[in-house]
């Protein structure tokens, strides 16, 4: 199974369409998601909120059918297949002040009052989660906080998540992706890749080929 993620930066058009038919995904786990964009052949489940005119925080979109599940946060979508739950989020990043969606002064105050409430939201089982996460999980911090990613580890720990994007390059030389897509560690990772997006979005695709355990 083929899973990706791509901060779309607001953006459609039929070269995106055509970068991601390329990828092969089954799913993916979309950010600021154009309320144009269609994928030929995948259903798509996006945010109830709106983060500027005409874009979505985020979408889950799947081959096959699923059942949508309420937001578990006004900036993530989530979705059920089988078993597993997906979900596709925006965390917070430097900079994007204290309007709603987010709670809190200081950046790490919203960052972990959104993970906080991602992860009391999100049922128990199996979960694939991604998205804009706005901090690398090593390394130099440029888009978010120290705190901010001492939250988001904190629930990948509970969760007991591998997040085989960590590793991944940013398409700024010597920092790490904060685009990421996490798995349940029983899961077996065959490749993590990333695909460029230049002149289509500020961000690069990132791609994970899996098998559940």
């Amino acid at each position: 199974m083929r899973i990706g993620t791509w901060n779309l930066a607001g953006r459609w058009t039929s070269a995106h369409a055509d970068r991601m038919i390329g990828q092969d995904c089954d799913v993916w786990l979309l950010t600021e998601v154009n309320e144009r964009a269609v994928l030929p052949g995948y259903l798509q489940h996006t945010t109830a909120a709106i983060m500027a005119s005409k874009r979505r925080w985020a979408a889950v979109l799947s081959r096959d059918g699923f059942v949508a599940l309420a937001d578990p946060h006004p900036a993530s979508a989530a979705v059920a297949i089988g078993e597993t739950t997906y979900c596709a989020s925006v965390l917070p990043w430097r900079g994007c002040g204290s309007n709603p969606p987010w709670v809190g002064a200081r950046h790490v105050d919203k960052t972990t009052a959104a993970v906080n409430d991602i992860d009391a939201a999100l049922p128990a089982g199996r979960l694939v989660w991604g998205g804009d996460w706005n901090h690398a999980l090593s390394g130099r911090e440029w888009a978010g906080s120290a705190g901010g990613r001492a939250a988001l580890t904190g629930l990948l720990e509970r969760r007991e998540l591998q997040v085989p994007t960590a590793l991944l390059p940013h398409r700024i030389d010597g920092l790490l992706s904060i685009d990421h897509i996490a798995l349940d560690r029983t899961t077996t990772v065959r490749t993590a890749d990333r695909f460029e997006a230049v002149g289509l979005s500020d961000h690069d695709g990132y791609t994970v080929l899996i098998e559940f355990g």
